[in-house]
């Protein structure tokens, strides 16, 4: 009798676990509307929309190298493998021309697709969840009023479990907080536009902080650095502790030119989120600027020079390597470095960086050529050198402009960054 009692006593818990699971795994889909015209949208909401979807850096992860924006198609690498950005233009059938914009709002505050399938959280939904209902609205007209463009984006190429959805559900326990943004009346509205913007639509923390074994972002360590694409995402919360301490003018001008007089230029994932931000109204900008700083965790105390080190073989061959080939733009009398406001490396976030790996992603990448802005030019060099020449020319860099000690040989960096690089 007692066998019995405990069995079905055991079914009863498996029963409700599963009818638990259930209940929090299924999402309803919400039925397709014919699409809107582009005319149906207050033209004054078009134009805010505009401003929210530059903001949340939208088209920067929903364009693909040399694809129609917004189109999707953009590999994001991740630990567990690749996912293709989706199709966020109004065509009915490969983008979402049929979703209402309640099932927009869904997909931004909830991860959850119109057809009720879980979103991947390299979606920043997390952080889009503090949206207001106003930017949502706005960001719904601005992008069903564009073009509509057919374009099927690759399937992700995620290793098992995680190419199976329903799971989300339990990383959206874990991570997901809905729920609106709170002033904090302790400070003044600048400064809570700039948190609204950056813990929000910004999503700085996304990229500026390190992820734990299932892809979140580490408890108590926001904005302490992160890895994208290959690059490191510096921290954000120790600008005061730099070669030369950020000020609010310089982060400001930085976000919205992609370069920083004493500080360097924005190259990797960042540029195209620099030229997203040149768009804006400054007045965001500046509040972004504002809440950033107040976050820094007081400047660490002034490091003592480092003795000047004995030239090493890897450094010699460095210093002709960067006559031939950087001399030009970043040597002292150069006219970029006199008239051009190329920052001195000396001061340089990449070479004062704790790891090489900017700095070689730099020199393998470059910084691409963007018109008006061609100040921000730098040519590639991952076809001009190998591996070995790279490392030792970041090891010349690094010994001869920064003061703290010199990186361990990056050679097997540059490798594996080269492959990285080859692959997306």
């Amino acid at each position: 009798m007692n066998r019995r009692r405990i069995s079905i006593g055991a079914a009863g818990v498996v029963i409700a676990a599963l009818a638990i699971a259930a209940a929090i795994i299924y999402k309803p889909a919400i039925a397709p509307i014919s699409p809107p015209a582009p005319d149906s949208f207050d033209a004054q909401l078009k134009r805010e929309g505009a401003r929210v979807v530059a903001l949340g850096d939208c088209a920067v992860c929903h364009t693909a190298k040399n694809g129609r924006p917004f189109a999707g198609g953009l590999p994001l690498a991740t630990p567990f493998g690749t996912i293709y950005a989706t199709n966020i233009t109004p065509d009915p059938r490969t983008g979402i021309g049929a979703w209402s914009e309640a099932a927009f709002a869904r997909a931004v505050r909830h991860g959850v697709s119109r057809d009720g399938h879980l979103l991947y959280p390299a979606f920043p939904y997390v952080h889009f969840t503090r949206m207001s209902d106003h930017d949502i609205a706005a960001a719904y007209a601005y992008l069903m009023s564009r073009e509509p463009v057919q374009a099927t984006v690759p399937a992700n190429e995620l290793m098992f479990p995680l190419n199976f959805r329903p799971p989300l559900a339990f990383w959206n326990l874990l991570f997901l907080r809905p729920g609106p943004h709170e002033a904090d009346a302790s400070h003044d509205a600048q400064w809570n536009r700039g948190k609204l913007l950056v813990d929000g639509l910004g999503h700085c923390a996304s990229c500026h902080s390190p992820l734990n074994a299932i892809g979140g972002e580490k408890a108590g360590h926001a904005f302490d650095g992160g890895i994208v694409d290959g690059w490191e995402a510096p921290p954000l919360n120790v600008l005061d502790s730099a070669a030369k301490p950020w000020t609010r003018e310089q982060l400001v001008t930085y976000l919205r030119t992609g370069r920083a007089s004493e500080h360097g230029a924005a190259a990797g994932p960042m540029l195209p989120v620099t030229r997203d931000l040149a768009t804006v109204p400054a007045d965001d900008v500046e509040a972004i600027a504002t809440y950033i700083l107040s976050l820094q965790k007081g400047a660490s105390p002034a490091p003592e020079r480092v003795a000047t080190r004995e030239a090493t073989s890897a450094g010699q061959r460095g210093a002709v390597l960067f006559n031939a080939s950087c001399a030009q733009c970043h040597g002292a009398a150069s006219p970029m470095q006199t008239i051009g406001e190329r920052p001195t490396l000396a001061f340089s976030t990449a070479v004062n960086a704790g790891t090489p790996r900017n700095a070689v992603q730099m020199i393998l990448n470059g910084i691409t050529w963007h018109g008006e802005d061609s100040i921000n030019y730098m040519p590639a060099f991952s076809g001009v050198y190998d591996d070995r020449q790279i490392a030792d020319l970041v090891a010349y860099v690094r010994g001869a402009y920064a003061t703290k000690p010199a990186w361990p040989d990056a050679q097997p960096l540059v490798a594996g960054l080269r492959k990285e690089n080859s692959a997306r």
